[in-house]
């Protein structure tokens, strides 16, 4: 017993040093200024989603995806169940106890000790033993390992709810652009339906100055063809609108059905932009790097938990209870009293390496999730980074669009009326109205392009807040 008592004392000692490292941030050395330099405002900040779209029908819409969407639903299920198991791991030393009763009969052999002194004791041919008991077991926290199960649910509770709430941004995000496919749709509808109004006012003159002798049949011919292009377009988009349709409800969780909109993408910008400020702002904005470093933080705590398992582990255990060969004294007290007590000390030794093993695999693996971090952050300010260019970009084709549009405007009604007057050729007229027919579809694709870059933006830097 003194040699028990010497080897506990000497566990306690070892344990007031830490087996364990503590979690140390991994370098990011990350850039003092994103590689395009673009404000979009002058003294605005993050803004919750609500304020950022002002669209009162695209913000029902994303009322009704987070309220409904499957995939968001999940996540929260998943936060519940570690929620369960952070829980559970406060619990993780906590003294165990556990209640048994139990009867049982033996028949030994005639030439056994059992059996001689059986029949010699009881005169029967069998043993019985009825016991009741209640045991209690601790086992002591000589190394932390208490704090280190603490640690490891509490990150990965904390991840998951980082990893819910990129998941709500993203679906956001989704939507908002969904959204504004789909008018974008409605107005390469428009666009189509316009252009053929236009040819068919072409082909109607030309059937005219056909009549008059003044074009040939070519001339017919060209102008029902200018006149099919754009027709073609219609089909086209009505098949888009009604799948596009589909795709934004599913993203709501809801069966597919018409979805009311907006009128014109250049009246949905949103009103109220943000700052893209620095690099190291995304550290406290956006929910997946949080997530990501959580992770580390987690297997960090793993770590710890696979080197404790090399070093020696004390418990302690109680029982007391009743226990008697003969059933009608078995609650006779105090005489079937039964009283136990118990320290283990336990002490790996020889496993083949297993535990070595899992150290260093735990070991790898919080170093890989390390570099997942890194690479993480390193994706995030690409992200930005891109969305910057995205944005610049789109907003300068677009302002060079609608100039051109003004002029093809301007030179596809100077070609009709010359037409009618005789002074510009069929092919002219067609040319012109080609032109303008392009144009307008770039210019709805730029718009639509432009917003997707400010959602990006917005998504890229960590979303507003609720």
């Amino acid at each position: 017993m003194k040699i028990l008592y010497s080897a506990i004392a000497t566990i306690l000692f070892v344990s007031s040093c830490s087996v364990t490292q503590q979690y140390k941030h991994p370098e990011l050395d990350l850039p003092e200024n994103y590689r395009t330099d673009l404000t979009l405002t002058a003294d605005s900040v993050q803004l919750p989603w609500k304020s950022f779209f002002q669209d009162p029908l695209l913000i029902t819409l994303i009322d009704k995806a987070l309220e409904n969407n499957h995939d968001l639903q999940m996540a929260l299920k998943s936060i519940d169940q570690l929620d369960l198991l952070m829980k559970q791991a406060k619990l993780a030393l906590f003294p165990t106890a556990a209640f048994n009763a139990n009867g049982s009969r033996g028949w030994s052999s005639n030439n056994s000790l059992n059996g001689a002194m059986s029949s010699q004791f009881t005169n029967s041919k069998y043993i019985d033993d009825y016991s009741a008991g209640i045991t209690v077991s601790w086992e002591a926290d000589i190394w932390g390992k208490s704090q280190l199960y603490k640690e490891q649910a509490r990150a990965a509770y904390f991840g998951q709810k980082e990893n819910y709430a990129a998941l709500r941004t993203r679906i956001i995000a989704q939507v908002a652009q969904a959204y504004y496919r789909l008018i974008a749709l409605d107005e390469q509808l428009k666009i189509a339906q316009e252009n053929v109004k236009l040819s068919e006012e072409l082909l109607r003159i030309t059937h005219l100055q056909y009549q008059s002798g003044q074009v040939n049949s070519l001339a017919i011919e060209q102008s029902e063809a200018q006149k099919k292009t754009a027709e073609l377009i219609v089909p086209l988009s009505i098949q888009s609108i009604n799948v596009q349709e589909n795709a934004l409800l599913i993203l709501c969780g809801v069966y597919p059905d018409r979805v009311q909109r907006g009128v014109q993408l250049v009246n949905l910008l949103p009103q109220g932009l943000f700052n893209t400020g620095v690099p190291a702002h995304l550290l406290s904005r956006r929910p997946d790097l949080k997530a990501a470093e959580y992770d580390v933080i987690a297997l960090n705590a793993k770590t710890g938990l696979a080197k404790t398992a090399m070093y020696p582990s004390l418990s302690l255990s109680a029982q007391a209870g009743l226990n008697s060969f003969l059933f009608k004294n078995w609650f006779d007290l105090p005489g079937s009293i039964t009283k136990n007590l118990a320290a283990n000390l336990t002490q790996p030794i020889f496993q083949k390496k297993e535990l070595q093993t899992a150290y260093q695999t735990a070991v790898l693996e919080q170093e890989k999730a390390a570099i997942q971090f890194q690479k993480t952050t390193l994706l995030a300010v690409a992200e930005v980074s891109d969305g910057l260019a995205n944005y610049k970009g789109s907003s300068d084709r677009l302002a060079l669009t609608l100039e051109r549009g003004l002029a093809l405007d301007k030179a596809t009604n100077d070609a009709l009326l010359l037409y009618k007057s005789g002074m510009a050729t069929y092919l002219e007229v067609i040319s012109a109205q080609n032109a303008k027919l392009q144009n307008d579809l770039e210019r709805n694709n730029l718009e639509q392009e432009k917003l997707n870059s400010i959602i990006d933006l917005y998504r890229s830097l960590g979303g507003g807040a609720e």
